[in-house]
């Protein structure tokens, strides 16, 4: 029975392996730039399934049709600048790891930046907060005697 049970855990986990590992598809140019141009293309375009990775690093089935159309784009002779072009035209700025500086894009630009300045506004005004709590003023000599008659009367 271990046995059994032995090897439906390793078969499992070789499909779970398996299934983690990227697509490595092969593909061959006749030209060593063009090859060049393929994996530069794949690793600054991002896969819009995973949305943080690489087409070249992605496994998703959208990500294996972009590899695809790039190549052939390539063998047609398309320059660079023309792939992205495509794409964006297609699939919107969010294929580029980096987007370009536009109207539509600010939010993507400047979010980040914003994120920060209101959470450090926010920590600064509960710091302040809590300094303003946290800070009693000294008792005077009323209260000392009163605080001093208050625990003689549980000692008792």
């Amino acid at each position: 029975m271990n046995r059994k049970l032995f090897r439906w855990i390793v078969l499992f986990l070789l499909m779970a392996i398996s299934h983690a590992l990227p697509a490595q598809q092969v593909v061959t140019f006749e030209n060593p730039e063009t090859k060049q141009r393929y994996e530069n293309l794949l690793e600054n375009l991002r896969c819009l399934v995973c949305q943080n990775q690489a087409l070249s690093d992605s496994n998703a089935g959208l990500a294996n049709d972009l590899r695809v159309e790039v190549e052939r784009m390539l063998r047609q002779g398309e320059s660079d600048q023309q792939v992205v072009d495509f794409l964006v035209d297609r699939y919107g700025d969010f294929v580029l790891y980096d987007p370009p500086l536009k109207t539509s894009t600010y939010l993507l630009w400047f979010a980040p930046l914003l994120l920060l300045i209101l959470f450090s506004v926010s920590m600064i005004t509960y710091f302040r907060h809590q300094k303003t709590i946290m800070t009693e003023p000294p008792l005077d000599c009323k209260q000392r005697a009163r605080a001093a008659d208050l625990l003689n009367d549980v000692d008792q």
